[in-house]
């Protein structure tokens, strides 16, 4: 059997990165995963190793540094890249926005030009659903219109389009620009999951804080949105759904012809109140909480019309609500006693 070429994951030691080293390793493919650790820890690597049972490349650097992609790609036959490195903080954009801009677009651009003198036209690149901005409607198609209201947003759409001008000058890129919703839980092992370096940003990690005394309170931002129970609905997606998505859209490369957006959802929006009654319900107690007024910019009801990874990639979220929590918990578990 001939050796597999192998694949480049950027940021592959980070939260979704790793699940899709793990689900790649797991599928055959060869791997070489690029971090700078920015965002992440040394210790996946090995817990990567134990969950996929084979091994991999690791080249520790920065995926927006030209001289460490060139060196990459010239001592290894890269045939696809999964790009995950960059900055991803909604609200941290606001006030840095230039290292958003530098890392998220003209890191990927120093990507590109990486590739393209490797002869590698194989792309599965981390876009993001904030490229729509607050939609007229829900579900969100792929067709609707971008209006990305922060800076990461806007770095997003800023990459996904000059993925598109590059595959429409040249003939034999093959790009997936996946528009994903809000990536939750984790591996239902307890060896991989979310650890933010900082103070969480997003609602699950501080759930999980909270349940685990790492802070003595969640706040629910508004309670008065046109939802069902007044609070934010939001496409939650199982994070190995996710990354299993990813694999999908590296086997489908192939048949795209150019950049193509694709979103990665479950087609189901959830609120927050919802969210904190799964997560009681698997931490097996009462979590505090408490409504604080609505944060500038927060959207009331979010979720994907997933039908075009179903038809393109053959791809769907199968992980319910109640599972996200519960692998997220046995993953807080799991690091409180230091696994």
């Amino acid at each position: 059997m001939p050796t597999p070429t192998p694949i480049l994951v950027t940021g592959g030691a980070g939260f979704i990165g790793s699940h899709t080293v793990v689900e790649l390793l797991g599928a055959g493919h060869a791997v070489v995963v690029l971090d700078n650790f920015a965002n992440s820890k040394p210790s996946v690597l090995e817990r990567m190793r134990r969950l996929a049972g084979r091994d991999f490349t690791f080249v520790e650097g920065d995926a927006h540094d030209a001289a460490c992609l060139a060196a990459l790609f010239q001592h290894h036959p890269i045939t696809a890249v999964l790009h995950f490195a960059g900055l991803k903080a909604v609200g941290e954009s606001t006030q840095v926005p230039l290292a958003y801009y530098q890392h998220n677009v003209a890191g990927t651009l120093n990507l590109l030009e990486a590739m393209r003198g490797a002869g590698c036209r194989n792309l599965v690149f981390s876009s993001s659903a904030t490229v729509y901005g607050d939609p007229a409607q829900v579900p969100i198609r792929e067709d609707f219109p971008r209006s990305a209201a922060n800076p990461y947003g806007r770095s997003k759409t800023m990459v996904e389009d000059i993925c598109r001008d590059l595959a429409l000058s040249e003939p034999g890129w093959h790009i997936a620009l996946l528009r994903y919703f809000n990536p939750v839980g984790a591996h239902p092992t307890g060896l991989l999951g979310e650890d933010p370096a900082s103070i969480p940003n997003n609602l699950m990690p501080y759930l999980l804080k909270v349940a685990a005394g790492q802070h003595p309170f969640l706040e629910v931002f508004g309670q008065d949105y046109a939802t069902p129970d007044g609070t934010g609905v939001r496409d939650y997606l199982h994070v190995v759904d996710l990354a299993q998505g990813h694999v999908a859209a590296l086997n489908a490369l192939p048949r795209l012809d150019g950049a193509v957006p694709i979103n990665l959802g479950t087609g189901r929006g959830c609120s927050v109140l919802e969210m904190i009654q799964a997560m009681e319900k698997a931490v097996g107690r009462p979590i505090p909480w408490r409504f604080a007024p609505r944060r500038p910019g927060d959207i009331a009801i979010y979720y994907a019309d997933p039908a075009l990874a179903r038809e393109i990639l053959g791809w769907e979220a199968s992980r319910d609500l109640e599972t996200m929590c519960r692998d997220g918990w046995t993953w807080a578990q799991s690091e409180a006693a230091g696994a």
